[in-house]
């Protein structure tokens, strides 16, 4: 993945500007880059992994070792022997045991307990079954394979776990597609540009899109989400249900018949983007997620369910195709941008079109800090031209 490292600043209060609008200067050349542990991320697509077989992967910053034992049942290792630091992938897998080529030390992948260690001999007091190599939970969801990366210090998971993300369904009967992106920058600035509803027209200007001729103003309503069950560690805010953008022609199809059309997204710590859309009996859903691969590069997967048309194969294809070209233009431009943020320029953030970038570098302090803060104190209409 091309492009230079971004250094990283934490967020400072800076002078505010008076143009019309507020802009907020953000300290240094990108917004902090510091990670979210304590969660559920994606960390690769899990149906082509079939029993007995292993990848690897890096989340975090952490090496993974996915596999699939024989039963089933999915597993994801830190991909460093506790021995001698040698990669486990290195070794050998049989669908029960991760061997290390090393020495040969045993390893139970789900629990990471070691089972074995061939050098010990009978005089030996060492339990080997006492060492454990570092091992996650992990869940499958919509073809996704979501591990759970704990705090430090935390263990496993530190007791009972929050449910894995999976994208919201409306019908038994649906068809769902998968698209995946890799970005050069931080997570910050995936997610900041996830959000952002102003860049459309002219980084997704096409036929079937949008185009820059289309612009208008928009005035959108947000509410705030606060997960005050789990004290607001998956708090976020909804841009409340509303008619779909009249310059958008995927949306409009799903009006045809004559049904009323609404389209409700909301973005929840730590990187989650949930879109759905409704018409009648018709909808479509979607799961959009950023994620640390390291401090200074992301991955953007999709996740699409729907039960439109889900009859038609071909309609599927063409989903993914034109999916996949607007996920491409995102790509695009995030790594120009990456160009650009080698020289560390300042950067701004303005309301109200960047208004959801605020309120995210806020969740995100609050999540950091443990205070449990929104930085929202009710809903909220915000106005922009897209």
């Amino acid at each position: 993945m091309c492009g230079g490292r971004v250094h990283s600043s934490s967020m400072a209060k800076m002078r505010s500007i008076n143009a019309g609008r507020e802009l907020v200067q953000l300290a240094g050349a990108a917004p902090a880059t510091e990670m979210v542990f304590g969660d559920w991320y994606p960390a690769m697509r899990g149906g082509g992994l079939r029993a007995g077989e292993t990848a690897t992967a890096l989340l975090l910053g952490i090496p993974l070792l996915v596999g699939r034992k024989k039963d089933g049942k999915i597993f994801a290792m830190r991909d460093l022997c506790p021995h001698r630091g040698i990669p486990l992938s290195a070794g050998w897998f049989d669908g029960e045991r991760v061997t290390c080529k090393y020495h040969g030390w045993e390893f139970e992948p789900c629990s990471g307990q070691c089972m074995a260690i061939p050098s010990l001999t009978g005089e030996d007091t060492l339990d080997a079954t006492k060492i454990f190599a570092g091992a996650f939970a992990c869940e499958e969801r919509d073809g996704y394979v979501w591990v759970y990366v704990p705090e430090a210090g935390a263990g496993r998971g530190g007791g009972e776990l929050p449910a894995a993300p999976e994208v919201p369904k409306f019908s038994a009967r649906y068809r769902c597609a998968h698209l995946m992106a890799e970005l050069p920058c931080n997570v910050d600035h995936g997610i900041i540009g996830l959000m952002d509803p102003a860049h459309g027209p002219f980084v997704h200007h096409a036929w079937w899109w949008r185009s820059r001729g289309s612009i208008h103003e928009k005035a959108k309503l947000f509410e705030p989400l606060y997960d005050a069950e789990h004290g607001g560690r998956n708090a976020g805010f909804r841009m409340s249900a509303h008619a779909p953008s009249s310059n958008s022609l995927p949306y409009k199809l799903l009006g045809v018949g004559g049904e009323r059309v609404e389209t409700t997204i909301d973005f929840t710590m730590p990187n989650r983007r949930y879109e759905t859309i409704r018409a009648g009996a018709k909808w479509f859903a979607s799961l959009t997620t950023v994620t640390p691969v390291t401090a200074s590069t992301c991955r953007i997967d999709v996740c699409a369910a729907w039960n439109v048309w889900y009859w038609a194969p071909m309609f599927t294809t063409a989903l993914k195709f034109f999916g996949g070209m607007f996920l491409r233009q995102d790509q695009e431009t995030m790594i120009e941008q990456a160009e650009g943020l080698r020289y560390g320029p300042a950067l701004m953030l303005i309301d109200d079109a960047d208004k959801p970038a605020k309120w995210y570098f806020a969740l995100k302090q609050a999540r950091l800090k443990g205070t449990g803060e929104h930085p929202m104190d009710g809903p909220v209409t915000l106005r922009w031209r897209s």
